[in-house]
This record gives structure tokens, sequence and C-alpha cells, in this order.
């Protein structure tokens, strides 16, 4: 299975590289210049950044060029789930930072991100931005007291963003959310 991280500039990255590989997966770092056609891919990891995307229609590489057209799941994490914030017509703002532990309340459980986990467990988090509110349509899937959107899903395809860091180990449930991913590649 093949399943690129599109590199937006997360401190990041190559822990999504490396728990996809420990998984199983056949993947790769990419720029996020990379064009879709040449991604050859059964599902996109979105990685998180740096870079500020409040207040900005700044492009965030190439990303906007294929986003609409994909027909692989995603799951695109912190600069990554707020791109797709304001691709799609959410709200972005200036958060009260959040970096290090922070509990997670999940309210979709019946996702399958979330399938198997419980109802609340800490994550890493690593923003100064956030989705304040979802798309129209978008499914909120999970939140915590200071960031109303820590994940979120839409409503049609198997494209999941969480604000938080799933890939680091701090974060409880991490590793079965990628493989619940990893799941929805097979599909």
């Amino acid at each position: 299975m093949r399943i690129p991280v599109l590199d937006n500039g997360g401190q990041w990255t190559h822990r999504e590289w490396r728990v996809l590989r420990d998984l199983g997966a056949e993947t790769t770092i990419v720029p996020n210049t990379t064009p879709f056609a040449e991604l050859h891919a059964d599902g996109i990891v979105l990685s998180g950044g740096a870079l500020s995307l409040e207040g900005s229609d700044a492009p965030l590489g190439r990303v906007g060029d294929w986003i609409d057209s994909v027909d692989v799941p995603v799951l695109a994490i912190c600069l990554g789930h707020e791109y797709l914030g304001r691709h799609f017509g959410g709200k972005l703002r200036t958060a009260s930072a959040e970096f290090g532990a922070v509990d997670l309340t999940v309210d979709r459980p019946d996702h399958p991100l979330f399938a198997g986990l419980p109802p609340r467990f800490r994550v890493w988090a690593n923003h100064n931005d956030q989705v304040a509110e979802a798309p129209a349509g978008w499914t909120v899937l999970a939140h915590s007291a200071a960031c109303a959107v820590e994940a979120m899903s839409h409503p049609t395809k198997a494209i999941w963003g969480v604000q938080f860091h799933p890939e680091v180990e701090p974060t409880e449930g991490g590793r079965e959310m990628f493989r619940h991913f990893l799941a929805a590649c097979h599909r």
C-alpha cells in the first residue's frame, strides 16, 4: 500500500513517515509542490507545518490543485487539518496555543478514526492556529477545552483532519488512528 506523506514543513513529518513504515505501508516523504498525478497513492498523509494560514489565502504548495479531485483517503495533521478547514470554507483563528498534553473528547466514537478508543484520552498538540468552525457539512469528530474542532471528517469522502499529532508517542491511541486510516486505504 502506497501512502506518501506530503511535507508542509512540519517538525514531525519524518515521524509520520516512520509510523506508516512501521505499520507496513510503502511510504515516502514528498514536497507539497508535487503534482497529484505523480503521487500514485492508495492514501495520503498531509503533514503539519509551522506556517500560519489564519487570515490568509496563501497556497499550501499544490495541495489545492488536487484536494477537490482526490479519490483516495486523506489524513491531514495539524497544519494539514487547518488547510482542509480553510479550503472547504470553514473558519480558522489564532488559538489559545496548545503545546503539550491535551485532553481530547471524542464526539463521534462511531467514526472509523476513533474505533475502539475511549471517549476521552490524552493527545499531544503543538499549534497556534486552529479550525474554529468546521466547513459546512463536515462532521466534528472530537474537541478539547481550547479547540472546538480537534478532529473532523468530510461529509462524503474519506478525508479526515486532526489538529493534534497522532504520530508522536505521548498521543494515546495514535498508532491505532494510523491503523484505522490504513484500513480505510484498503477499501
